[in-house]
């Protein structure tokens, strides 16, 4: 499994883990501009939560939210503005979270061992 399906699984495991913890998934991979994307936008709340998944396979280089570095968060920022002003929300309370998963490939197969949710990372 390459990088990009191991992201696109963890994605998908982090947007389950929210919704059995009580966020409402608004959307996924929001994209604008030259800017990246926001991997899940998600309500908790009254609070609008603009969430950066990270998914690695060991945590031997560090916790995956190290890779959340100060350019990625200024445009995570950035899109976040977009995103507010393209859905008219106006005025609303809003946060930046990163779901850190640490995973194992078995038999093909992504199995989460760890997924740790940092409200308010940055």
């Amino acid at each position: 499994m390459n990088r990009r399906q191991l992201g696109k699984t963890g994605e998908q495991i982090a947007a389950d883990y929210l919704s059995q913890n009580g966020y409402t998934i608004l959307e996924k991979n929001f994209r604008s501009g030259r800017f990246g994307e926001i991997d899940i936008i998600a309500e908790e709340g009254s609070c609008i939560c603009f969430i950066e998944v990270k998914t690695r396979t060991s945590d031997l280089f560090g916790a995956p939210s190290e890779a959340v570095d100060r350019n990625k968060r200024q445009k995570i920022r950035s899109l976040a503005l977009i995103y507010l002003k393209q859905k008219r929300m106006g005025e609303r309370e809003i946060r930046f979270d990163v779901v850190e998963i640490i995973a194992r490939n078995i038999k093909g197969e992504i199995v989460p061992e760890k997924i740790n949710l940092i409200r308010g990372a940055f």
